[in-house]
């Protein structure tokens, strides 16, 4: 893996919200968040719904809500990557497939988005032979979003994010609505991307779809990264080492489909200590009193617990 495309140093994210009348609070919704993304690496972004993930996109890209604010440091190529430069890289160096098919334009048909109003041969061109590598005919460059099916507008949300061959692409949640061909054909599109040198952000709450492409896994809950490891600790659930990432383990279908008790707790209801401390069976005292969890490396793998080596007790 050559030099990092993208770090993510101890990166904190807050939204201001108003409670009886006007009394203003402040709500966590990402703490102490660092990752990298390294050229020709798919790095994914696994957790459940409300753990941050899509802010994690929206704060690299520079566009959190008016009520946000974030902290800590994002580089992109070595240097800060500051509100205004994410504006003069997206669309160009940096790339999203966001999870919604309304980003796209409903009043401009599918080629000028493409293009982005570029008219000539070559980028038309390009835009062909982008629109065929993920199925669609030359015909969809004339159509208005309103006449695609879902699938379609799927498909054209990723064509647009990769029609430049971006340096980084952050894909969120990027194949709901896609049958299982299609969303595999699309993964593998993706893996010759990094294969050529880009580098991907692949957010997503199926830890199974993510480890079909996935070099390393970055597990989320309750807005804090709890472990890194590589796709292939995967492999046996003794090779993961935060409790949570072991019953996410156990809860993929072809592990037992082994359900957890409790759920995510809502951001800014925990203040000290760990956040799965209401659903770990291997929990401790201190796990619910520390006033910070730091990240440790075990074993290859970085690690937010206090007894990431200790047995759970059904």
């Amino acid at each position: 893996m050559e030099k990092s495309i993208l770090e993510v140093r101890h990166v904190s994210i807050w939204f201001t919200q108003y409670e009886r009348g006007t009394k203003r609070r402040s709500l966590p919704v990402i703490r102490d968040l660092n990752l990298t993304v390294g050229a020709g690496e798919v790095v994914a972004v696994v957790g459940a719904s409300g753990s941050g993930k899509s802010l994690l996109a929206h704060g690299i890209l520079g566009i959190l809500p008016y009520n946000s604010h974030m902290e800590g440091e994002i580089l992109y190529g070595g240097e800060p990557l500051t509100k205004e430069r994410a504006e003069k890289l997206r669309g160009n160096g940096l790339a999203l497939i966001p999870q919604g098919v309304t980003y796209l334009d409903p009043l401009m048909k599918v080629g000028s988005q493409l293009t982005r109003g570029r008219k000539d041969q070559e980028t038309k061109e390009r835009c062909r032979q982008v629109l065929e590598r993920y199925g669609l005919g030359p015909e969809t460059a004339d159509l208005y979003p309103f006449e695609l099916s879902g699938g379609m507008a799927r498909r054209v949300l990723i064509a647009s994010a990769v029609m430049d061959e971006p340096k980084l692409i952050i894909a969120d949640e990027p194949t709901p609505g896609l049958d299982a061909r299609a969303a595999g054909r699309i993964l593998g599109h993706f893996r010759e991307m990094t294969e050529g040198g880009a580098g991907m952000l692949f957010i997503t709450h199926d830890l199974e779809l993510a480890l079909t492409i996935a070099d390393r896994v970055v597990v989320f809950y309750a807005g804090e990264t709890i472990e890194e490891a590589a796709a292939e600790d995967f492999q046996e659930e003794g090779r993961l080492r935060h409790p949570f990432t072991r019953a996410l383990f156990r809860a993929m279908p072809s592990h037992g489909f082994a359900p957890i008790r409790g759920s995510q707790p809502y951001p800014g209801t925990v203040s000290a200590g760990c956040p799965f401390a209401g659903q770990c069976k291997a929990c401790q005292k201190e796990c619910g009193e520390a006033d910070h969890i730091p990240v440790r490396q075990v074993r290859g793998g970085l690690v937010r617990c206090l007894y990431p080596e200790k047995e759970e007790t059904v």
